[in-house]
Parts: C-alpha cells; structure tokens; sequence
C-alpha cells in the first residue's frame, strides 16, 4: 500500500466530500506530520517548530469545532508501529467529531478558521485525513 501525505485535498476527494451523504456525525481521523522547522507562506521569520505552528491551529481549531456542536474525541504522539510497515511514521494522530459533513463544511468556511490556517499550513508537512462513521455511537463526554 502506498500513502502520499498532503495539506490539501485533490479536487477527487472535494468532490466526494460535498457529495448528497447521510446527515449523521462523522469522525476524521487525522495522522499528522510536521515540517522542522515552521514555514509561514507570508515569508515572516519565525523559530517555532512546525509542531508548535500546528499547536497554535490546533488550539483555535477546538473553539470552532465547537461553535459546530463537534469535537475532539482523541489526540496523541505516535510513539512507534505495532503491525505493518510503512518508511516513515506520523508524529501525532487526532480524531475529530463533525455532527455531519456540513458541519464540518460550515467550519471549514467561517471566517474564524479561514484566519488560523495560516499556522496549519506552517507546521504541517503533510496529513492523511480520513473520514469513518461510527458503528456504535460514542459521546463527547
């Protein structure tokens, strides 16, 4: 199996993600990996790590998952790989709760995460995003 990590999505899997699909919770599953060193698009100097750019999208994100009524259900480091083989491991992976797709399209187009992409896009290498629905229902609790 081969993978590509990327920051964005290809115009394929927009259009699958805007396509008519059930209304009920979805969950990504994202498998993060970081640049070294942060790369702001708008050439400003920096020293955060991409890690740290990342920590900065991703505490902003939370407020904005929840003005959707979504969350975050799980974060944590990858710490090695248990089955399988792959050349080069994520660093972090985090589970994300959207209570649909336009929910999730709801947030992606606020003006409030239109302004925190910027560190996303700085401290991410690149990501595999992976949308999964739940077999049994969990709670945010």
């Amino acid at each position: 199996m081969e993978y590509h990590n990327a920051v964005e999505p290809n115009p394929e899997q927009i259009a699958g993600f805007l396509a008519p699909g059930d209304d009920k919770p979805i969950y990504m599953l994202n498998l993060l990996k970081y640049k070294g060193k942060a790369q702001y698009a708008d050439g400003r100097a920096t020293d955060l790590t991409g890690q740290e750019a990342y920590a900065i999208y991703s505490d902003a994100v939370r407020e904005t998952l929840a003005a959707v009524k979504g969350g975050i259900t799980f974060s944590g480091t990858v710490s090695r790989l248990v089955l399988g083989e792959v050349e080069e491991l994520w660093d972090d992976v985090a589970i994300a709760m959207y209570p649909s797709r336009a929910a999730m399209l709801e947030m992606i187009s606020s003006p409030e995460y239109q302004a925190i992409l910027v560190h996303r896009e700085a401290g991410l290498a690149g990501q595999l995003n992976i949308e999964t629905t739940a077999h049994i229902a969990a709670s945010l609790a």
